[in-house]
């Protein structure tokens, strides 16, 4: 009975706000932007993460008893939630907020929400600073990488859904209750906004859904990071690959293109996927990817070798999607180019053979 609880209460909150929400982008012309990039028409809200963070927030009150950590985690997602909200007003430059949403990282800290020891190549290191600083790091790139999939019909939300499935499922392995919980109540609140926000969609999240949900994984995975004998840092990144790689692949684009780094294109992911399979396929195919990452993160848990494998595999998918499309650039096939570079060595050895048999 929770469990329906943890669910139902957040999305029957989250969906019957939403056209409230609508009502008041009227006055407050809080709607999406239409430009060269944007892929909607018409005056739509894009501030519909209000009632996706006003549904968790109830939830939260009424049905959880915060501790220090689960405190903690609510103050940051919160404070990234105003930081977002009043982008979507007021455009805030990229600059300022970068270091809005470092301070706002900076709660967890305070809180105790961070990573205690990093594992690198089988080295443990323990330094409060540079464990502090990875977590601040860890934050604010998965909140904004997040932000960067709010550009189809339902991807941000559906995506951030998969993720929290999985990170429900790994919680009740490793008897982690409170996550369970957080994540049944927040994933209520999502799937009360996608009622409205599935293609066509009547409503976005905007920057404040965006940035408060981000902020949530993120944290999510710190909390299972510091307590947990079973999750690692890999598997929360797995879980998180694809909006991982897209935010990479735009930085890596822009500064080979000379551009701002914060200057918005149409050559991410889900924009590719959008010119070769439409609106819902293409959120279907991301959620299906995310899916199957964070499921061969679970396998991961149970059988190594096999883990291994899956995670191998669809690395090498995505990388050949990459390259193909040009994403990053048309000259970026590093893949292409160790094949050819193989084959070009197969060859000239193949040659060395025949002249040799023919002497």
């Amino acid at each position: 009975m929770t469990t329906v609880l943890a669910i139902l209460t957040p999305f029957l909150i989250s969906a019957a706000l939403i056209p409230a929400v609508k009502r008041l982008s009227y006055p407050s012309n809080a709607w999406a932007k239409i430009n060269n990039r944007t892929i909607h028409h018409g005056r739509i809200s894009r501030i519909g993460g209000i009632a996706i963070y006003v549904a968790f927030s109830v939830a939260l009150m009424v049905m959880s008893k915060a501790d220090r950590s689960i405190t903690g985690i609510y103050l940051a997602s919160s404070a990234m939630f105003f930081i977002g909200l009043t982008d979507d007003f007021l455009d805030l430059p990229a600059k300022l907020k970068f270091v809005l949403q470092v301070l706002a990282s900076l709660i967890l800290l305070y809180f105790g929400v961070r990573v205690d020891t990093l594992h690198i190549l089988g080295y443990a290191i323990r330094s409060n600073f540079i464990c502090s600083l990875f977590t601040i790091l860890w934050v604010v790139g998965i909140t904004n990488a997040i932000n960067l999939l709010d550009g189809l019909d339902g991807l941000c939300g559906g995506m951030i859904l998969v993720v929290l499935s999985v990170i429900c499922a790994i919680s009740i392995v490793d008897r982690r209750g409170d996550m369970v919980l957080l994540s049944l109540m927040l994933s209520g609140a999502i799937l009360g906004f996608l009622l409205y926000n599935a293609h066509p969609a009547s409503i976005f999240m905007g920057d404040c859904g965006s940035l408060f949900l981000g902020c949530m994984v993120a944290s999510f995975s710190l909390l299972g990071f510091k307590s947990s004998t079973t999750i690692t840092l890999g598997l929360p990144i797995l879980t998180l690959f694809l909006p991982i790689i897209d935010t990479f692949s735009a930085i890596l684009r822009r500064k080979i293109k000379n551009i701002p780094v914060d200057q918005a294109d149409r050559s991410h992911l889900h924009h590719q996927l959008l010119r070769r399979f439409g609106q819902t396929n293409s959120v279907i195919i991301m959620c299906g990817i995310t899916f199957l990452f964070g499921m061969s993160a679970f396998v991961y848990i149970y059988s190594r070798k096999i883990g291994i494998v899956l995670i191998l595999g669809l690395l090498f998918g995505v990388e050949l999607f990459i390259e193909r499309t040009g994403m990053i650039s048309d000259s970026f096939h590093p893949f292409h180019s160790a094949i050819r570079f193989v084959r070009r060595l197969f060859q000239k050895a193949v040659k060395k053979i025949r002249k040799r048999k023919s002497s």
